[in-house]
């Protein structure tokens, strides 16, 4: 007997404050399913990495406008030497040739010269076909990206939406439970006071605490799912800790059965259509290896200033055209055709199958839907069903005429029926935000 009351006391001593009520000192914050979605959205971490591969993807298309942009280089070359001839040209180079300076003693025992060589040079592209599609290619992979971030804040979406309605379970299932521990409470003293006038025996006394206790253990667990619930909320939504999330949403399940489309493939979901771009990307770059056994012609412009000190002396330019074909390469770009090849039949077979698991995955959640809505039905009746039979064992066992065994019973399954419905709900919930997210609305 002091064991279960001591194990009661504990239990109530963790379980009555309320989780609004626990909270107090921190802030609170009232949270609809619509909010939660937006916060995340806004502030989750895996979105905003996803973004800021977008954001890399953007920069590798500014990388590629070297294509047709043209390429300036600015140098300068400081340099010491007693060679001859490097001597006499960089004299020349320099306008400093004097006619002693041809002399045969002076040429073959030339004195050190310094030279400072300031250049710029200038390319600009004229035909380069590989990169041009090089630069369809980093547009596709973009495109890729940004769907891919689309899919992600989907699948964040999701995640929020499963803690959120976890939440709600676990809340609603300690109100249950509440409820059960003060009808519960009632009984318990009820047999109480028949014990001790010798209408009951010691074991049936014992038997209402130790239900009494099992209540408020359920109690404390659900506590514990709760705040899991939060913490993992306050992850997806990147809330500080001293935070207190109330969710403000229901179990919302409309009338009728749900109207749903198993056979609709969802073409235009976000995962899918990534699937599609790699298609395209390994096309591009197919395109690409080929174009890279075209000649590569280029443009260029340079000017020279030669002196034995800084920005002083003589100066030159030149100008022309540069062509460049790598007649063989060894294989190189063949083998590169055919990796590509290889990369689009990887693409369209992980499509074909990502396509055949949508649809597993869209009738699994319709199915889902449909026995969760049949499940609250039972579920309902069967609460009040219980409801009443408790209601009336609760009145006989008052007056005597109703064993301990019966009251445990008919409570047991009446506190069971509450959380059943409210399983039921939650399951509903979660089946149709699966089905949207595998539908790609």
């Amino acid at each position: 007997m002091k064991v279960y009351q001591l194990l009661t006391g504990i239990c109530l001593f963790g379980a009555l404050l309320s989780p609004d009520q626990a909270a107090a000192g921190s802030r609170t914050v009232r949270l609809s399913l619509e909010d939660a979605v937006r916060m995340a959205r806004e502030n989750n971490y895996t979105i905003r990495a996803a973004r800021s591969r977008v954001d890399q993807a953007e920069a590798k298309i500014t990388q590629t406008r070297q294509s047709y942009l043209p390429k300036v280089t600015l140098s300068e070359t400081f340099l010491v030497t007693n060679d001859p001839g490097a001597a006499l040209v960089l004299k020349l180079q320099q306008n400093s040739v004097e006619m002693a300076d041809f002399n045969p003693e002076k040429l073959n025992n030339a004195d050190t010269i310094n030279d400072f060589n300031t250049s710029l040079q200038v390319i600009q592209p004229i035909f380069n076909a590989d990169a041009a599609i090089g630069r369809k290619v980093a547009s596709t992979a973009k495109r890729a990206q940004e769907l891919m971030t689309a899919r992600t804040e989907e699948s964040i979406e999701l995640q929020v939406s499963r803690v959120y309605y976890g939440l709600i379970l676990a809340r609603k299932n300690i109100e249950a439970v509440d409820q059960s521990i003060g009808t519960m409470g009632g009984h318990s003293r009820e047999a109480a006071k028949a014990y001790k006038v010798g209408l009951l025996t010691k074991s049936d006394r014992l038997s209402t605490e130790v239900r009494l206790a099992e209540l408020n253990e359920q109690k404390l667990m659900l506590h514990d799912a709760i705040k899991n619930a939060t913490d993992a909320l306050k992850v997806l939504l990147n809330i500080e800790q001293d935070v207190t999330l109330i969710p403000t949403g229901d179990f919302v399940v409309g009338k009728g059965a749900p109207s749903v489309d198993e056979a609709a493939v969802p073409e235009n979901r976000s995962d899918l259509m990534v699937m599609q771009t790699y298609r395209e990307i390994a096309q591009q770059q197919a395109d690409m290896a080929r174009a890279s056994r075209l000649p590569r012609v280029n443009g260029f412009l340079r000017t020279d200033l030669h002196s034995d000190n800084v920005f002083s002396g003589g100066s030159s330019w030149s100008m022309g055209v540069n062509m460049q074909w790598d007649i063989f390469d060894g294989m190189a770009s063949e083998g590169r055709i055919q990796e590509a090849k290889a990369r689009e039949l990887e693409a369209r077979y992980s499509y074909e199958a990502a396509r055949s698991g949508s649809l597993a995955e869209i009738r699994k959640a319709a199915r889902e839907m449909k026995t969760a809505k049949a499940r609250i039905a039972v579920a309902r009746q069967a609460l009040e069903e219980s409801r009443v039979s408790l209601d009336y064992i609760g009145t006989q066992f008052k007056t005597g005429m109703a064993m301990t065994f019966e009251l445990l019973m008919r409570e047991g399954a009446y506190t069971y029926a509450k959380l059943r419905l409210n399983q039921a709900r939650h399951d509903f919930c979660i089946a149709r935000s699966e089905y949207e997210y595998y539908s790609g609305k």
